[in-house]
Formats: C-alpha cells, sequence, structure tokens
C-alpha cells in the first residue's frame, strides 16, 4: 500500500487539485421527504463528512455511493427513488467541500475517508437491523473511493459497481492537462484504480456511457478487462455520454443494477 500512499501525496499538488475537484456546498437542513436521513461522519478532528440514507426494506440489499465531481449527496433526493423501485437502500456520501461536509479535499482525504465513512455505514446497518448484502459503488471520480473499499474490505462487501470510472493514472492526468508536472515520475500510480481492481475478487458490475466525453469508454473496458474477478459483467450505453449515462440508458442501468444485487 506504500506505492499507493506516495501516489496520493504527488497527486495533491495545488495545481491538480484545482483541476480534478468542483466542490458544491450546500447547508445541512433535513431533507422535507420523509425517510431521507442527513449522517456525519467525522473523518478528522473538526471535519466532518456528509452523507444521506435512502432506506426502503429492511431486508434490501445496501449500496455505499460515492458521487461524481460537482454533484452533492442530497442531488440524489432525485435518484433514490429509482434504487427505491429495485428494492435497494442508497448510502451516499459527500467529500471533503462538498454539500453538507467540512474541509477542503485532497485526493489523500478522499481515500482515506472512505474508510470510516464505510465503518459508519456498516454499524448504522447493524443498529438500524438491515440484513440485506452490502455493495459499493461509485460513479465517475466516486470511483476512487468504491475500488479503495472494495480492494480492502472484500469479506465483507457483496459485490462492486463502477459507473463511468477510470483506469490509468497516466491518462487521467493527460485530461487534466498536469502530465507536466510528472515529468520525473515514471509510471505515477494515482489513486491506483488499475492496479487495485486486478486484486478485486468479488463480483463487479461496470457502467459506461459508449460517448463519454470526460471519461472514455475505454477507460470502463480497461476496469472490465483489468478486474480480477471471476463474475464480472459489463453495460455499455449506446448513445450516452458521462452526465447522461442514467438518463439515455434508465432501463437497462437500473436492471443491470437489480439483477447484479439480486444475484450476488
Amino acid at each position: 500500500m506504500a506505492d499507493f500512499d506516495r501516489g496520493l501525496e504527488l497527486h495533491d499538488h495545488p495545481e491538480v487539485l484545482y483541476r480534478l475537484f468542483y466542490p458544491r456546498r450546500e447547508t445541512a437542513g433535513e431533507s422535507e421527504k420523509p425517510k431521507i436521513l442527513n449522517r456525519f461522519v467525522e473523518v478528522a478532528q473538526g471535519i466532518s463528512i456528509g452523507c444521506r440514507f435512502y432506506p426502503v426494506r429492511d431486508d434490501g440489499a445496501n449500496i455505499i455511493y460515492f458521487h461524481g465531481n460537482g454533484e452533492t449527496a442530497s442531488d440524489y433526493d432525485y435518484v433514490a427513488p429509482l434504487y427505491a423501485g429495485i428494492g435497494v437502500n442508497l448510502f451516499v456520501a459527500d467529500y471533503r467541500g462538498y454539500g453538507m461536509s467540512s474541509g477542503n479535499p485532497t485526493c489523500t482525504a478522499m481515500i482515506k475517508d472512505a474508510h470510516p465513512i464505510f465503518h459508519d455505514f456498516t454499524a448504522l446497518l447493524r443498529e438500524g437491523g438491515f440484513s440485506g448484502g452490502l455493495f459499493v459503488m461509485g460513479r465517475s471520480l466516486g470511483s476512487a473511493p468504491a475500488i479503495e473499499l472494495a480492494y480492502h474490505y472484500q469479506d465483507k462487501i457483496k459485490g462492486l459497481i463502477v459507473e463511468s470510472g477510470f483506469a490509468s493514472a497516466g491518462r487521467q492526468l493527460a485530461r487534466l492537462g498536469v502530465e507536466h508536472l510528472f515529468r520525473n515520475v515514471k509510471e505515477p500510480v494515482g489513486f491506483g484504480n488499475d492496479l487495485k481492481i486486478k486484486e478485486v475478487k468479488i463480483p463487479t458490475l461496470i457502467i459506461h456511457g459508449e460517448r463519454d466525453e470526460i471519461i472514455p469508454a475505454t477507460e470502463g473496458k480497461a476496469l472490465y478487462e483489468l478486474s480480477g474477478a471471476m463474475e464480472k459483467t459489463a453495460l455499455f450505453i449506446p448513445g450516452a455520454g458521462h452526465n447522461d449515462v442514467l438518463m439515455l440508458g434508465m432501463n437497462a442501468y437500473m436492471k443491470a443494477v437489480g439483477t447484479f444485487t439480486r444475484r450476488a
């Protein structure tokens, strides 16, 4: 894990952070909708991450979800009903500086914070009597903490779902236009998605838009090929870009997630 840690430290360069993160803050008001719960997870002294829980069934599958860049947990008030429709309890986590969370985002913090968030959610499930299987899911930027947790907690997680995720650190740096900062780094590790997913043996589902203009579909295909899971599935949605993959492929998308969580 030392290589992963060093890779994260390099990615905490101010120019990388400026280009990578687009935080949007919100007040911590309770949702007006019933059965939507705010939860705050302390990840460091004086720093808490805001999360949003959408419970629907005590025996339903449970997904801890890391959202994409520029999004917040409360944005999923409009998406959670789709998961409720397939009997899934959704728990959406923000990052430092996003939504209801305090602090400022860094690559290192995003990965390290995923662990206390995971432990808090598993405690919440135990306390609330939720008996269904636990899954981890990440969209776009959120693919990094999702793969991190899948890598570390394979004995506790039933499956990994990655939507619009990235594989290669080098290609990610090129997309951000900051590869010049890493001229003397032979093989940038970054978040290590491509390295970690090789060791993830639990069932895995990869979803990607075929016309993704931000993270090309080739990245999703690379994650699928690299995955160490014996049971893995891929869904590439025709005509979908980066931010409309759910909208354009809603039926296929939700059917894939529902089938995956039931089967696993």
